[in-house]
């Protein structure tokens, strides 16, 4: 099938074609800043959790010793 394009259908097409590069560009680095952020935050979550268990734990025994 060979279609006949016109300069302004080529220029639009190139233009929205640029657009939509950048775009993919941008949300890409948009997604690698969230993950950076996400695994931070699943860091953070860890170390929580950890530091709630030894308050836990910390929490029982004085129990034990006041007993």
């Amino acid at each position: 099938m060979q279609a006949e394009w016109t300069e302004e259908a080529i220029q639009r097409i190139t233009t929205e074609n640029t657009t939509l590069k950048q775009r993919v560009r941008q949300l890409n680095a948009d997604n690698r800043t969230l993950d950076e952020r996400l695994k931070a935050a699943r860091s953070n979550l860890r170390f929580q959790d950890r530091r709630v268990a030894d308050l836990e734990a910390q929490i029982v025994e004085r129990g034990r010793t006041m007993s």
